[in-house]
């Protein structure tokens, strides 16, 4: 979209009016039809009178003591601060971010190569469908791999997935031709980086926070994660910029905007290269204490959640 105009609108800034369109349609279906399914605590009512969802919506409208319920996540959240595994994941998440946020410069590079638009399009949206992918796929083998190894398989997988963001960047940005004869063989690249370094999220940290971590305050972890990732990740994107031009001398004046520049490419790619191996190098090493930690965590979690059903 971005080579043509719709509408006189030119195709960048309508790709963005699109996106923001059905973010918001999507938002209006979740008002109207989702529901929070929290937990009922005063009885069930005849079923044969209300469904579920008005039942739900009634309590969500009912008086809660939002001061207590504060009061209850704040200790949750110190609690599983004190988990070694909570803490080395979000370890890993810091440094493990950074690369993902230094991959919005792909379709820069792609361009001061000398790929067109839809060329550069083309590459990027077959490493976007190698990540979807290899998220599906990363999921399946770690599920199959806890039930072989239990306290490590996971943990396995999350290395794996890391350390092979190395070699492919390596590949990527160093040793494939830095030229549109090359194409085919940065697609092929691109689509299986996409499919091996995805598994993460997917594989390891979200299945081991759920086995670590109450259920009732596992979404507000989660965002308490991804608030400190995305925090941290947000420097990527500055650093890649500031190595390319300080220390790579990448040089915007002297890009051309048809056909590019196979000299500042070459500068983009090296600060490109710094932000991704070294940071994946450091996730894959941040992984290795939750061969030791985890198990007895879980551990701790299911004795707490036993305890709590006796109780009850």
């Amino acid at each position: 979209m971005a080579g043509h105009e719709y509408w006189g609108i030119p195709g960048w800034r309508f790709s963005f009016i699109v996106m923001a369109t059905l973010s918001c349609f999507i938002g209006f279906l979740v008002f109207s039809f989702v529901v929070d399914p929290r937990k009922q605590s005063n009885g069930q009512r005849d079923i044969s009178e209300h469904s579920d969802r008005d039942e739900l919506i009634e309590k969500g409208h009912s008086n809660i003591n939002s001061m207590s319920i504060r009061m209850e996540s704040w200790t949750a959240m110190k609690t599983v601060i004190k988990l070694q595994t909570f803490q080395f994941i979000v370890l890993q998440g810091l440094v493990g971010s950074l690369p993902w946020t230094a991959i919005v410069f792909f379709t820069l590079w792609f361009e001061l190569i000398g790929f067109d638009h839809n060329s550069a399009a083309t590459l990027v949206g077959l490493f976007a469908a190698g990540c979807a992918l290899g998220s599906f796929f990363g999921g399946v083998i770690a599920d199959k791999m806890s039930r072989i190894y239990p306290h490590s398989g996971r943990v396995m997988c999350a290395q794996f997935s890391s350390f092979m963001g190395i070699p492919f960047s390596w590949f990527l940005l160093r040793i494939i031709p830095q030229s549109v004869s090359s194409y085919s063989t940065f697609a092929v690249t691109l689509f299986i980086m996409g499919l091996t370094i995805s598994w993460c999220a997917t594989a390891t940290n979200g299945p081991m926070f759920a086995e670590v971590v109450p259920s009732k305050h596992r979404t507000m972890i989660y965002a308490f994660d991804r608030a400190f990732e995305g925090s941290f990740s947000s420097f990527a994107a500055p650093i890649v910029g500031i190595l390319a031009e300080k220390m790579y001398g990448y040089d915007a004046k002297s890009v051309d905007p048809i056909l590019g520049s196979a000299r500042e490419a070459l500068a983009l790619s090296k600060g490109l290269f710094s932000m991704m191996a070294v940071p994946f190098g450091l996730c894959c090493l941040f992984y290795t204490p939750l061969y030791w930690t985890f198990k007895q965590d879980r551990d701790n979690a299911r004795l707490a959640a036993a305890k709590v059903t006796e109780m009850i």
